[in-house]
């Protein structure tokens, strides 16, 4: 299993970045298009069987690895005729225990040990706002 890592760039938060896709996929119902969340792409990746054998896209916010997104489909796209890729994830924003993560562009390969783990349901640092996980992870105390 492989994955995924792209920055969110303009979400302050995970709550921003929940926000945002419900509204997308609201926009979606009202044109009549099907209701999915696709990130759009210019670069393919080529290890796709790897990806779609439970791979996630993983959020970073703000510097910190900050949830995941199952991947369903790589889909091959045209942008004014130009080969793009769509990256087809599930509606499911799972948050993982913070991480933090330079800056890089576009997108780029995860392996699953390097992925940080979800975040454990009702052991209760689900329940701390996001600005305190993501301090209490970036000095080591979650």
């Amino acid at each position: 299993m492989l994955h995924l890592i792209k920055l969110c760039v303009g979400c302050d938060s995970l709550s921003d970045l929940a926000a945002w896709q419900k509204q997308r996929l609201k926009e979606k119902r009202a044109k009549g298009q099907k209701p999915e969340l696709v990130h759009i792409t210019r670069q393919t990746p080529k290890r796709d069987a790897e990806l779609l054998d439970g791979g996630s896209l993983y959020w970073v916010i703000k510097g910190q690895i900050a949830a995941r997104q199952p991947l369903v489909e790589l889909r091959p796209l045209k942008v004014k005729g130009v080969p793009h890729c769509g990256l087809v994830y599930r509606k499911d924003l799972i948050p993982v225990r913070p991480r933090p993560r330079s800056a890089f562009q576009g997108w780029r390969y995860l392996e699953a040990a390097d992925a940080p783990p979800d975040l454990a349901v009702g052991k209760g640092d689900d329940k701390l706002p996001e600005a305190l996980r993501r301090e209490l992870a970036s000095l080591g105390l979650l």
